[in-house]
């Protein structure tokens, strides 16, 4: 049995990531098997993981192993896990994920106020807890704020003048106005700037305070994480030391209960400390679906400002100063174009840019206004035009490599069949504006966390390996020369 889960976590790996496999299948084992009723049973180390892999894994599971099982119709079964006596050295009891599970279905229509709030039972089971000054340190080590967004790389313009005013003002008097500040807008306009030209600017002028930017996705995982390592009390304490949260995409809190709960607790300790908090989401707090209306609430405490899409004066500002940055030369008529074009977002915008600057490189000709407008072919009628090099991308690199087409789309994981599709999904995402999601529906129905897996790890690839990098240079000068 040993041997066939180890397999079957082999197999999985190059699909889910490692990550993926360390945090949900690694503690799972596989109990037993049924010949007779063609069943599979799997011993979760607690309801918690249990429950995860039901609702996101389950097919992946049973197609896997009756695959390595040559079974057909398996069914998939989890023994129930036992309640295990953890030491009492731990830091919470095994019982917290339960009892978070319970709370987060009991309060989620309650709008308690903070002082209620400080007596919840969450807050009883976990101790109050000092982190020594080396973890305050290694806290501020690890802020994850971009150096290059500043507010000196910040173009402002009509469109976000007022965001841009209260992110500033907040530098100056942290934790005491607009607080929470809430900033939202659709993808690409900026907001991830902004939260990082905060977070930079409070650090320049205090080194001592204690800055986190976090996505709402890394929030999510590093507390599973804590959940299934019985570490949620380090978690809230790593929270609780925070001077200034820049917390980004917030909307991805939607149907998370546990996660959410956890957060509504986060909020309203760093609030009452008057401790700065800084929200970004692609909508307007009361439109986020799938969240807690007390959290909702609380989003609406301090300034809810939106970011539009910029004018044609900043966005001719925009890829002047984005231009500089990358020693691109362009003439007015070719920056003209490029902004009178674009009509989605800024990320499309600097998109543009690179794609031009790329194609010129690659094809070693000047940066003109035909070659531009050859480029950018696309934005005359985005929609087809980018299926049309989403198809170019993919026969490309099937191409290059040999390989079939129904080959990259299969759900076949061998070793070079998946580099193969990894690269396709990284040379989607750079040379198209489509989303993580349409890339995976378009090669093979995979979801966007198995391509973001994808593009992380060829870039890591691409680091590390001269000769793969050359390589994908061929295949991007043939995808834009095609």
């Amino acid at each position: 049995m040993e041997n066939i889960w180890q397999n079957f976590l082999k197999n999985i790996k190059e699909e889910v990531g490692s990550q993926t496999v360390e945090t949900w299948f690694k503690a799972v084992s596989l109990e037993k098997l049924s010949h007779e009723t063609n069943t599979v049973y799997l011993n979760a180390p607690n309801q918690f993981v249990k429950n995860w892999l039901k609702e996101h894994y389950l097919n992946l599971i049973t197609n896997n192993l009756q695959s390595l099982l040559k079974l057909n119709n398996l069914t998939v079964e989890f023994i129930s896990p036992e309640v295990k006596q953890i030491n009492k050295k731990n830091i919470i009891p095994a019982s917290v994920i339960q009892t978070i599970e319970t709370q987060a279905t009991v309060n989620k229509n309650q709008d308690s106020n903070i002082e209620n709030n400080s007596n919840n039972s969450i807050e009883k089971l976990e101790p109050k807890l000092n982190l020594p000054t080396k973890e305050n340190n290694l806290l501020k080590k690890t802020n994850n704020l971009n150096p290059n967004y500043n507010f000196d790389t910040f173009i402002v313009g009509p469109n976000n003048s007022l965001a841009h005013a209260a992110g500033y003002a907040i530098c100056q008097n942290l934790g005491k106005v607009y607080n929470p500040l809430f900033i939202y807008g659709g993808t690409g306009l900026g907001k991830t700037h902004l939260l990082h030209a905060i977070g930079n600017e409070v650090k320049n002028k205090d080194n001592s305070k204690i800055i986190l930017y976090q996505t709402t996705d890394k929030f999510t995982n590093e507390f599973i994480s804590a959940i299934r390592l019985d570490k949620i009390a380090i978690f809230r304490q790593k929270y609780q030391k925070i001077d200034l949260l820049l917390l980004d995409d917030i909307q991805f809190l939607s149907n998370k209960e546990q996660t959410q709960e956890m957060f509504f607790h986060i909020f309203n300790l760093l609030y009452e400390e008057k401790k700065q908090i800084i929200l970004s989401s692609d909508t307007f707090p009361k439109e986020i679906k799938g969240l807690q209306a007390r959290l909702k609430s609380r989003l609406e405490w301090g300034l809810v400002v939106d970011i539009q899409m910029p004018d044609l004066e900043t966005k001719i500002a925009i890829l002047q100063k984005k231009a500089e940055q990358n020693g691109i030369i362009l003439t007015e008529d070719v920056v003209n174009f490029i902004a009178s074009k674009v009509t989605s977002n800024i990320r499309e915008l600097e998109g543009c840019l690179i794609r031009v600057s790329a194609f010129s490189t690659l094809t070693n000709k000047p940066i003109s206004l035909d070659l531009a407008k050859r480029v950018l072919l696309h934005l005359n009628d985005n929609n087809k035009k980018e299926g049309i090099m989403l198809e170019r991308v993919l026969h490309v690199t099937a191409s290059y490599y040999s390989m079939s087409i129904n080959d990259l789309r299969s759900q076949k994981r061998q070793k070079n069949i998946a580099l193969i599709r990894q690269v396709t999904f990284y040379m989607m995402k750079k040379l198209t504006f489509c989303s993580l999601k349409t890339i995976g529906e378009f090669v093979g129905q995979r979801d966007h966390s198995t391509v973001l897996h994808a593009i992380t790890k060829v870039e890591q690839m691409i680091e590390q390996d001269r000769d793969f990098a050359k390589k994908l240079n061929n295949i991007e000068q043939k995808i834009l020369t095609s």
